[in-house]
């Protein structure tokens, strides 16, 4: 109905709207502050109020849709029926959880239907707690829920951030955070909440994330003399002029007369016993700085193609620590801080020891950002970290607001801060993720049975592993080609989890078939 009728008309506030939260000054009950935009979407009359839907048909494009729909009848509220007394509705805040969790068990960060995911045991937690209402526990859009990061399924995060409207003066609750955490299984742990402004979007507002990649250093030992690797790797370096090819045999590891006819158990027995020297080390913190920058990284992911805008990304620093003993094993680990990470981003990881233990030149880092599309194969999930997102942007801002307030202020919000929170974080590491994870190499030995992977190839797939660092005709993949031979990623090295304590299930040595996504999904899966 348009404005300046001289007919009366009914002013009807959104049902889910809450009357009682804090709103953003763009949230108020009232015109729209755009009502030409509005009107122009057919959603509200030129007042800005919403339009009535008296006297038309019934809208059922969204039948059966989760988001909003509640079965009246079945809640005993049909029409015309009178409805017993409601619960009050308590005021919602705009917070950012700030949480850590370990990985294992769940398909991922980002809710989905009908799996486990960490968002959705975090939100199922904070309904039981009474953070979340009940008239919104059938969908986490109502209360806004977003996150600085999304994970793959396993990989876990010392610390991430999700941000959602949550009732955080509950009746009877003291402590709600300690009181949500008490719903939560011990490897879920909520750090600490922080009141933020309205407008704040947690992905958005992130400037910056912060992962670190841990592997056994014995992934630098050459390839086995005579494994199928070594062999095309030689080959094709006859076919190279003026190059010297990494002679495999010559190095210490393998140049033990038992070594060529060895068991891959006795050669895991030796690898962990292995210690890599000073100038491996310099080699592969000099290979890894060819990382920083922005550049294309179209072949470090997967579904984009050289030309798509969203392969820039911008990598801040890659910081390589001494190795450490632990165990009977030598462990390196790659912290990694960029302004954001694509979907399978550890490629780079492969990239960088795949390199370096071939004696391939770090100029091959630099070809990989070129338009030739390769095949990098992934890194196990089983050392993926995420250590915790960066909002330097969002604190200066607020730190600037808060500079006129008192912390007792409506308007004071505090910065994002997961430094306050160390002490706790340290030892969730340390007991959830580190110790379970050195626990599962020892046991199942993830990390050798991928090296062996690559080892036991000897397709064309690989041949940009060279003494050059060039990538040849041979190893680019054209789309619509059918390849001779490809490299097929086992699933299992997805997992961060092995049942079976006799050796990994036998189900997860299948190859792995990449699925199809639309650059919307991808998007949606990157953080």
């Amino acid at each position: 109905m348009q404005a300046g009728s001289s007919e009366s008309f009914k002013r009807v506030r959104i049902e889910h709207e809450e009357p009682d939260e804090t709103l953003h000054s763009t949230e108020h009950e009232g015109p729209s502050d755009t009502p030409a935009a509005d009107t122009k979407r057919g959603k509200r009359d030129a007042a800005g109020w919403a339009k009535s839907r008296r006297g038309k048909a019934k809208d059922t494009k969204n039948k059966g849709r989760r988001r909003g729909t509640r079965d009246q009848d079945k809640d005993g509220e049909k029409e015309g029926e009178e409805q017993g007394p409601r619960a009050p509705r308590l005021p919602k805040k705009q917070s950012a959880l700030l949480i850590g969790f370990c990985g294992t068990g769940c398909n991922g960060m980002q809710i989905q239907p009908d799996v486990r995911t960490i968002e959705g045991v975090l939100f199922d937690a904070l309904v039981r707690a009474g953070a979340v209402s009940s008239d919104n526990a059938d969908d986490p859009v109502k209360v806004n829920l977003g996150r600085a990061a999304r994970t793959d399924a396993g990989v876990h995060a010392a610390g991430n951030l999700v941000s959602m409207k949550l009732i955080t003066t509950i009746p009877g609750v003291e402590d709600w955070v300690a009181r949500v955490n008490e719903e939560l299984p011990p490897e879920i742990r909520v750090w600490g909440s922080v009141r933020v402004q309205n407008s704040f979007n947690a992905r958005m507002s992130c400037d910056s994330r912060k992962y670190t990649y841990f592997f056994p250093s014995y992934l630098l030992i050459p390839p086995k003399p005579g494994s199928g690797f070594q062999r095309a790797y030689e080959q094709h370096a006859k076919s190279m002029q003026g190059v010297v090819p990494l002679d495999a045999s010559a190095h210490p590891f393998w140049s033990a007369l038992e070594s060529h006819s060895s068991s891959s158990m006795d050669d895991l027995v030796r690898k962990r016993s292995w210690r890599i020297s000073s100038d491996q080390v310099e080699l592969i913190r000099k290979t890894a700085k060819k990382f920083e920058g922005t550049h294309n990284f179209h072949n470090f992911t997967v579904g984009r193609e050289f030309g798509d805008r969203s392969n820039q990304r911008h990598m801040w620093k890659i910081e390589i620590s001494d190795p450490a003993v632990y165990g009977d094993t030598e462990w390196i680990s790659v912290l990694c801080h960029g302004q954001s990470f694509m979907l399978h981003q550890r490629k780079m990881m492969s990239a960088l020891i795949l390199s370096c233990r071939t004696g391939t030149p770090g100029q091959v880092i630099d070809e990989l950002y070129g338009p030739r599309m390769v095949m990098v194969p992934k890194m196990p999930a089983l050392g993926l970290l995420l250590e915790y997102p960066i909002f330097d942007s969002y604190n200066k801002k607020v730190t600037s607001i808060n500079e006129k307030l008192e912390p007792s202020h409506p308007d004071y919000r505090p910065e994002i801060d997961f430094e306050q929170h160390r002490k706790s974080i340290d030892a969730f590491k340390q007991t959830f993720i580190y110790d379970n994870m050195r626990c599962i190499e020892d046991r199942d030995g993830v990390f050798d049975a991928w090296v062996r992977s690559i080892d036991t190839y000897g397709g064309d797939d690989l041949l940009y592993l060279n003494p050059k660092g060039i990538i040849p005709a041979a190893a680019v993949i054209k789309k619509g080609d059918k390849r001779d031979n490809p490299f097929k990623e086992k699933r299992k090295f997805d997992l961060t989890s092995f049942p079976d304590r006799q050796g990994t299930p036998t189900i997860e040595d299948d190859e792995e078939t990449e699925s199809k996504l639309n650059k919307s999904r991808l998007e949606d899966m990157e953080g």
